[in-house]
């Protein structure tokens, strides 16, 4: 999935469309784009004129999609957390420019100057300093043990690449820490607090946020392209990061959602029940972040930029006022044209949905703006195609270079070890079957084989392919040879913003103190004899105390170090609670660890 693509604006245009000419258009697109399944809602002039399914929830059950299908709409649900916000705002139990510290005092950012001045609009307006997508690796792949914890003391380790409040990059992280002020805030979990306050005044019946999804019954399954087909993948278990992207709903919904927006936050059948006020609908829908005003004459856009939760700009005069989402295989859009009275939402199970929801949007919206047929769809497609093109040059071309490399001796033990990263912990290179083999303690997707590409560069393939995010990683050497530092970056030009790599600095952490004491062993009973382990020179140092031998190891995984010379395996035992207790020696002798002996 292309975060270029999901932005791409895109039109195409018929006379008038019809329902009828929708649906051709939208069943052309999943077949032309390559998109498994589809859900469509047209709101205008306060009501609903179109709300319907395409295509397959799944290939393999091939059961259909329909308007109450549920997808994640991920990123759409930012605008629900501003709204949430909006809410907080209107009854006094926040303002938007109260400190982020005073809400939450373990917040840190990556200066002082910073964190005492980062207020809560600051939290949705994508003007941190930070760089795109910083931090996003914490939740991508999914099946990570980060805590809120965690990313409240992350962005301290993030190197900004912009001043504070000057420029624009995405970022979820924030959104995330946004609901966690909600939750203080409320005395509720963002969850429930979302559900109550949102989703149910407008009955939104089949809506869920993040944990409270119960009814799997009619939900979409996530689709990547896998060696060029389309497959089902596991879905992204969003986990406690709901506020950035953890909503699950359908176009029936969605649509409820879209009138209450044009109406300024007004719902129910006499529209005198708000949401939120009008002027926290309004500070939603004010222009925050400037970005670069999209030129394309045909559009005549005079600005473009980022309020709260909501990308804004003009489109032939109209105000446009939209968002996109996206989790692998879940890619959807929202958009409002306040001028028409029209809203657009369209969502989609597959990773290139983003190039039906640019062609389908686009093309409804156009015969309501007057404008001409684009055959977006087509072009969108040989854009798609050439984009593909690119980018299989660039990855085939890595991977012919590892397959000629094949024959190239490489010195394991000057990689394996343990290496660190500030925000994102251990990883581990190890040896596997005589290969090197990198895994995260954190994050265990990311787990895989390591190929000698060239000097002290790895191509590494994940175990879990429908990532689509394979990496190069580039080790540091120090004067012997060894290495002490690890950079990463990925291998395809269309990998995912969200896997930031880029912005991991892995330093050797051969710390061994865990491992050190002394260890005790019985070879005639009743009497102990000990071996004693330390730490020199940067390696496990066993010491045998009968006659003071010192047998120096390498370490082959986290609990396993070999003595090549001496054919020596040494295999530690942890216990529940991550201690030392014991180290088989030689594979046949096990010696327990002594805390309380004292020679």
């Amino acid at each position: 999935m292309s975060l270029l693509l999901i932005l791409f604006v895109s039109t195409e245009n018929f006379a008038q469309l019809t329902s009828q000419k929708i649906d051709s258009l939208v069943e052309n697109a999943l077949v032309k784009l390559k998109v498994a399944g589809a859900a469509v809602a047209i709101v205008k002039d306060g009501k609903v004129i179109h709300q319907k399914g395409y295509g397959l929830t799944s290939v393999t059950t091939k059961e259909k999609v329909n308007e109450y299908t549920n997808f994640q709409i991920a990123s759409n649900t930012k605008a629900f957390t501003t709204a949430a916000l909006s809410i907080l705002e209107d009854e006094g139990k926040l303002k938007w420019t109260d400190k982020v510290k005073d809400q939450l005092p373990e917040f840190k950012m990556y200066n002082d100057y910073v964190t005492e001045n980062f207020n809560i609009q600051d939290l949705l307006t994508h003007r941190s300093g930070l760089g795109l997508g910083a931090g996003d690796l914490m939740f991508f792949p999914d099946g990570s043990d980060f805590t809120m914890k965690d990313v409240l003391s992350s962005f301290q380790y993030f190197k900004p690449v912009s001043a504070f409040r000057t420029k624009y990059d995405y970022d979820n992280l924030l959104y995330i820490v946004a609901g966690e002020v909600i939750a203080r805030a409320s005395g509720m979990s963002y969850d429930a607090f979302v559900q109550k306050r949102i989703i149910e005044p407008l009955q939104m019946k089949n809506t869920f946020v993040g944990s409270l999804m119960k009814d799997k019954s009619n939900l979409a399954t996530p689709h990547s392209s896998v060696s060029g087909y389309i497959k089902t993948i596991d879905a992204q278990n969003v986990g406690m990061g709901s506020a950035a992207g953890g909503i699950f709903s359908n176009v029936a919904d969605m649509s409820k959602w879209m009138l209450a927006q044009l109406n300024r936050g007004k719902y129910g059948a006499d529209l005198k029940t708000s949401l939120f006020s009008l002027k926290n609908h309004n500070e939603m829908w004010r222009l925050h972040t400037v970005l670069e005003t999209n030129r394309f004459p045909r559009y005549n856009s005079h600005f473009n930029g980022y309020g709260l939760g909501w990308f804004l700009t003009d489109v032939k005069g109209n105000l446009k006022v939209s968002h996109t989402g996206g989790l692998p295989g879940m890619v959807s859009e929202v958009t409002m044209y306040p001028d028409l009275n029209l809203g657009i939402v369209i969502l989609t199970n597959s990773d290139e949905g983003g190039a039906l929801f640019s062609a389908v949007s686009g093309t409804i919206a156009d015969s309501y703006l007057g404008l001409d047929d684009f055959g977006w769809t087509d072009k969108i497609a040989g854009w798609m195609q050439y984009q593909k093109n690119m980018s299989d040059v660039v990855t085939k071309k890595v991977w012919e270079k590892v397959e000629s490399a094949k024959k190239v001796k490489v010195k394991n033990e000057d990689f394996i070890g343990i290496y660190e990263d500030p925000w994102f912990g251990k990883i581990e290179v190890f040896e596997k079957n005589k290969k090197l083999w990198f895994k995260s303690y954190r994050s265990p997707k990311l787990n895989g084989p390591m190929d000698f590409y060239n000097a002290n560069t790895f191509a590494i393939k994940w175990e879990y392919q429908a990532m689509n995010a394979d990496v190069l990683a580039m080790f540091s050497l120090d004067e012997k040879g060894k290495a002490q530092s690890i950079k990463m970056k990925g291998i395809s030009p269309n990998i995912d913003f969200s896997f930031d790599f880029q912005d991991l600095d892995l330093q050797r952490k051969d710390d061994f103190k865990a491992y050190e004491g002394y260890y005790k062993f019985q070879f005639e009973p009743g009497k102990n004899e000990y071996i004693k382990i330390i730490t020199k020179n940067n390696h496990l140092v066993l010491i045998e105390t009968w006659n003071g031998a010192e047998i120096t190891f390498e370490q082959k995984s986290e609990l396993e170090f070999f003595n090549d010379s001496r054919n020596y395996p040494l295999k530690f035992t942890k216990s529940k609670e991550g201690a030392i207790t014991q180290v088989l020696v030689h594979n046949k002798d096990l010696w327990k660890k002594d805390n309380d002996y004292k020679p």
